[in-house]
């Protein structure tokens, strides 16, 4: 499919205005564009440096509106906008995302179905609608985790559960749509986030290795400390699967290795935590490529530059010293000449609230990790 190459100075519509769209929005702005970012938050990261940032719900009418009216092309930086407003959308500009793929992605129980229907290994599952599907749950699935299947992010909406008893008492806590999952024994969690343009050229950025806090990420290696071949597999599942999904933009794909087998946990359709690093260690970040994809430009390469260690700093930190929130001490991480510091400008902390996050370039892998962990202890990161 040929798409018309959209140049700047054009407005492009952003729907979300957290932090992933707050490095859109300066991607945008370093090629040219312009960028209004709809979202309900009127202190929303990306809204403060967006050229426009309305102030409402992503399905509302006026606000849709004014977008047809003013923008060029439409993306977003997180699955949960509801569909039907990137549906409404794309009768007067390209979307990418499609509203297919979204809807695919923001539904636990349609993105298993799908990775299922297509082929793609994941951890054995179950759909639960009701309690009552889970009277014949076969013992082969506990341990498990029962997870919601709509807006469970970082750790959110899952429980732990041993038990068709204890998955029963799981679901009646959350009270809506879950999925029963086999909870696996991991070597690793790995995360492949690739750009796939209109006419399906695919590129993919180095695999990331993920280490997980309370259910959050919290360190990213790249490149991942796994064999080649598996490095290549996940790279062939996540083109294969921006195949399958006839996708337009960047795409997120996230896996776990259990005994040397590779399977996919869930996608993202956008720019993914574990791909900040792509700002500091590569030639093209996962911002601009969005951007490409968007305006039907040429790809750039994924090229990683060095070995990178990226650490998030979550809203913890602002409470080390008092129950009243506190700056940490940027001076700590800022004096590491291979660190780059990067802050969020959210109007207020909270505990596990992403605020920001550091990457460290270096020469080699081992001596990124000794130095960000280093950081990580510096800046009272426990």
């Amino acid at each position: 499919m040929n798409q018309a190459i959209i140049v700047p100075p054009a407005t492009l519509a952003l729907l979300g205005g957290g932090q992933l769209g707050r490095f859109f929005v300066h991607a945008a702005h370093e090629l040219g564009y312009q960028v209004v970012v709809l979202d309900p938050d009127a202190d929303a990261p990306a809204g403060k440096i967006a050229d426009d940032h309305i102030v409402a719900h992503y399905d509302d009418p006026a606000a849709l509106a004014q977008l047809s009216q003013q923008c060029a092309a439409a993306t977003t930086e997180f699955e949960n906008v509801p569909a039907t407003a990137l549906q409404q959308l794309a009768q007067t500009m390209p979307v990418s995302p499609s509203a297919n793929a979204v809807s695919i992605a923001q539904d636990r129980i349609r993105e298993k179905a799908f990775l299922r229907d297509n082929g793609f290994n994941t951890a054995s599952f179950i759909p639960v609608e009701e309690e009552s599907d889970l009277d014949d749950a076969s013992s082969e699935l506990f341990p498990a985790i029962l997870k919601t299947a709509r807006f469970g992010y970082d750790g959110k909406g899952q429980a732990p559960v041993s038990s068709i008893e204890e998955a029963k008492a799981a679901y009646r806590h959350f009270n809506i749509p879950c999925v029963l999952e086999r909870m696996l024994p991991l070597d690793l969690e790995v995360s492949v986030v690739l750009a796939r343009s209109a006419d399906g050229q695919c590129r993919c950025f180095p695999l990331a290795e993920n280490d997980h806090r309370n259910g959050i990420l919290d360190v990213t290696v790249i490149p991942a400390r796994t064999t080649p071949a598996l490095q290549q597999q996940a790279e062939q599942m996540a083109t294969e699967l921006a195949s399958k999904l006839t996708y337009v933009g960047v795409l997120t794909v996230e896996f776990f290795i259990s005994n040397g087998q590779l399977l996919i946990n869930e996608i993202a359709p956008r720019p993914h935590n574990s791909g900040h690093y792509t700002v500091d260690g590569c030639i093209t970040s996962q911002y601009e490529q969005q951007l490409r994809t968007l305006c039907g430009l040429p790809l750039g390469a994924t090229t990683l530059h060095s070995p990178s260690v990226m650490v998030n700093l979550l809203g913890d930190l602002w409470f080390q010293q008092s129950e009243e929130s506190c700056e940490p001490n940027w001076l700590l991480l800022n004096q590491i000449p291979t660190l780059k510091l990067h802050l969020y400008g959210k109007a207020s902390a909270r505990p596990g609230r992403k605020m920001g996050h550091f990457t460290v370039i270096d020469q080699s892998t081992e001596s990124a990790i000794t130095t960000a962990l280093a950081a990580r202890t510096a800046i009272g990161i426990q």
